[in-house]
């Protein structure tokens, strides 16, 4: 901030400090009991893609614009991330490596990607990003969304009256959806099911989408043949958890994609601008949607 918009009053937290008279906050996982003390609050805008943290406490201002966090970098990370484990899973990449770790020269195959089909959960910025290059890398797509949504190349669905349809034929499922009470636990057994056998799964969305036990339960029986998950419900992964030692379950850390500081330093700094000259902000939640 104080590169790009050296004119704002740029302040970290301190403990304690007086925050009267602050008109806005930049918070990702915002200090229990902070929000009733920023009592001249204007607008607060969140540092990461979901804003389930921040919608998660009770004492959040109820009538303060809270602007989710859009920009290129943050797309383009998560875009690199999925079209990275969508080819990993499209080509079996473990098969190789089992072949490697007993040095045995094996044929290995795979379909060509018009062959493969992947679907995407969630539609908003990432999701129709992600979608739109699995499409230019050849792959047939899918997406499935709450409301209508219109993609080039994609074949979308919506509501839960077509997720069944959307799931019949998705070879590869990427979870980008947003968390709400809607979506929590959406990724269980009963969805598991409905995909085709030997589908593998992707969740770069939040932990709180997986049941954790029916994905265990799914790759024992082969229901599920391959998983990779970027978050879940306890961060950090628990070193005792059983993730860690399923085979073919591909874990990172919750950085599939990760804000770029001068980036969105300027993107809220001109959010700003524009808001105090009297412009409308961009990128608003819909609380009652919950993104």
């Amino acid at each position: 901030f104080a590169e790009i918009a050296p004119e704002i009053d740029f302040r970290p937290h301190v403990p304690g400090a007086d925050l009267a008279g602050i008109p806005y906050c930049l918070a990702w996982k915002a200090t229990r009991g902070i929000w009733p003390a920023m009592t001249d609050l204007k607008a607060i805008f969140c540092l990461g893609a979901g804003v389930d943290r921040l919608l998660a406490d009770p004492t959040l201002p109820q009538g303060v614009p809270l602007v989710r966090m859009v920009e290129p970098a943050l797309t383009r990370g998560m875009v690199e991330y999925v079209l990275w484990q969508s080819l990993f899973h499209h080509r079996k990449v473990w098969e190789l490596e089992a072949a490697q770790s007993c040095a045995t020269w094996r044929p290995h195959t795979y379909p060509a990607p018009w062959d493969r089909t992947i679907g995407v959960m969630g539609l908003g910025e990432l999701g129709t990003a992600a979608a739109a290059k699995l499409v230019e890398f050849g792959f047939k797509v899918r997406g499935w969304s709450r409301s209508p949504k219109s993609i080039e190349k994609v074949e979308c669905f919506h509501g839960p009256e077509q997720l069944t349809a959307f799931l019949a034929k998705s070879e590869i499922l990427v979870c980008l959806l947003p968390l709400t009470p809607e979506t929590r636990g959406i990724l269980n057994a009963a969805l598991f099911a409905q995909l085709p056998r030997g589908a593998s799964v992707i969740n770069a969305a939040r932990g709180g989408h997986l049941v954790e036990a029916d994905l265990s339960a799914a790759m024992a029986s082969g229901q599920i043949t391959a998983a990779t998950l970027d978050v879940f419900e306890t961060e950090p992964l628990p070193a005792d958890h059983t993730f860690w030692s399923t085979e073919r379950l591909y874990i990172t850390p919750h950085n599939a994609s990760i804000t770029d500081p001068r980036s969105a330093a300027w993107r809220i700094s001109r959010q700003i601008a524009k808001f105090e000259a009297g412009e409308g902000l961009d990128d608003v939640v819909d609380r009652t949607r919950g993104y």
